[in-house]
């Protein structure tokens, strides 16, 4: 299982337009063979915050749904970002 979590950084005065316009692409990630999950949220704290998260069974499906990655306009309302990519070999109840 692949997970990819961190935080994007942008405007604040941007940041709950910027999700907004991110919603077609949360929903057709969570219809993506492989998607198990996937969400982009405001923080609760920082108001130029948003924070990542998304599980994948495989990098074969993250692939297919990223593509060339995020359109250049997108991409540049972030100001900072801080993702990481995560292997997980075992699951247990918490």
């Amino acid at each position: 299982m692949i997970i990819i979590a961190g935080k994007l950084w942008m405007d604040t005065a941007d940041r709950d337009a910027y999700l907004a316009a991110c919603s077609e692409a949360v929903e057709r990630a969570r219809a993506a063979e492989g998607c198990l999950d996937f969400a982009l949220s405001a923080d609760a704290i920082e108001r130029d915050r948003i924070n990542v998260y998304e599980r994948w069974e495989t990098d074969e499906a993250l692939a297919r749904f990223r593509g060339a990655g995020p359109e250049p306009e997108q991409a540049a309302r972030i100001r900072e970002a801080e993702v990481h990519k995560y292997r997980i070999s075992a699951v247990e109840a918490p």
